[in-house]
């Protein structure tokens, strides 16, 4: 079955950077758009970045355009978020996605990133 395990998140100072990983299985990976999300508290989940299969083509929210960089390693399974200077904005748990057969979306659990001072 589908799996998506996300790893990376953490706590950091405004102006600081994290990657945040995503391990994917149960699905043909290297044909599929990625995606990453995020959920504050008290708000709905938004689409932060998603990357094409091949990886050719990337889009990202205007909130983090510039800041994020989505990536994928085909040969590992695997899609990142490198995000750069962090703002408090930005706290949120992140999730990993992959959308099957047109409809249905999988999510991993989810990896907590805190941006304070």
């Amino acid at each position: 079955q589908v799996q998506l395990v996300e790893s990376g998140g953490g706590l950091v100072q405004p102006g600081g950077s994290l990657k945040l990983s995503c391990a994917a299985s149960g699905f043909p990976f290297s044909s599929s758009v990625m995606n990453w999300y995020r959920q504050a508290p008290g708000k709905e989940r938004e689409l932060v970045a998603f990357i094409s299969n091949n990886g050719i083509v990337t889009n990202y929210a205007d909130t983090v355009k510039g800041r994020f960089t989505i990536s994928r390693d085909n040969a590992k399974n695997t899609v990142s978020l490198q995000m750069n200077s962090l703002k408090p904005e930005d706290t949120a748990v992140y999730y990993c996605s992959v959308r099957r057969f047109g409809t249905t979306d999988y999510w991993g659990q989810g990896t907590q990133v805190t941006v304070s001072s």
